[in-house]
């Protein structure tokens, strides 16, 4: 197997990803992740990618990844997989492993498990990933009871009255209008630092959020929404 090695980092701005596919994958970490989590997500039919060490949470759950991309400093044995899977060494740091995974890959809609949760760094870090391809990719942290999905723009989507529906800007941004939410954003600016949106909750069945400009916010809902909401990327995306 082919082994794209980037040394420079231009593979970030410039270079066509390697890895492309047509379903949902799920980019794995070494952070703290449910093993039953990753089997249900492999019969579910996503490709399971370790970033790095994430390769051997994978294999700890019993699974072979679709592919391991890293720069193999945390992975415990990358010579033992190069017949079992598709290996990306990237030597490059000025990323992290997650970042790496993400611009070394193409799908439908990311989920990022073990990125976020167990060290507040590596949030971080999880969080400048998502801010960062948030305008062309659908990319969802997913921790021990929350998912959390970059969003550019607009949004609907389905809850149950009383359901946590939390909005953190990253960019300034300005709400145009929303409906079926408890506190209405209609004409609200929120920004880091002024002020977020967080613990809102639903009063339909469905609630929608429409900005005036394009900024980065995160929604932010509970664990249980996820197959719901990669569902509905899934089918809005189809011609």
């Amino acid at each position: 197997m082919s082994v794209p090695i980037v040394q420079d980092g231009s593979m970030v701005e410039h270079g066509d990803p390697p890895l492309v596919y047509e379903r949902p994958i799920a980019i794995v970490g070494g952070g703290t992740v449910e093993p039953d989590m990753l089997r249900q997500l492999d019969q579910q039919g996503i490709a399971l990618i370790g970033a790095d060490g994430g390769g051997d949470v994978i294999a700890d759950a019993g699974l072979v990844p679709a592919a391991i991309v890293g720069d193999f400093d945390s992975l415990r044995d990358p010579s033992a997989w190069s017949s079992q899977t598709r290996l990306v060494h990237l030597k490059e740091q000025m990323t992290s492993d997650f970042e790496k995974a993400v611009y070394s890959t193409s799908a439908p809609v990311t989920l990022a498990l073990g990125m976020i949760g167990r060290r507040f760094d590596h949030t971080m870090a999880g969080l400048h990933v998502v801010h960062r391809y948030a305008k062309e990719r659908r990319i969802i942290l997913v921790d021990e009871v929350d998912i959390v999905m970059g969003v550019s723009g607009s949004f609907d989507f389905t809850a149950e009255p009383g359901e946590r529906v939390s909005i953190h800007p990253l960019d300034p941004v300005c709400f145009r209008a929303s409906s079926g939410l408890l506190f209405s954003l209609d004409g609200l600016a929120l920004a880091s630092g002024v002020r977020t949106g967080t613990s809102n909750s639903a009063t339909q069945t469905t609630f929608s959020v429409e900005t005036s400009e394009i900024g980065i916010w995160l929604l932010i809902l509970g664990k249980a929404r996820l197959a719901d909401l990669i569902q509905h990327l899934v089918t809005r995306d189809r011609p």
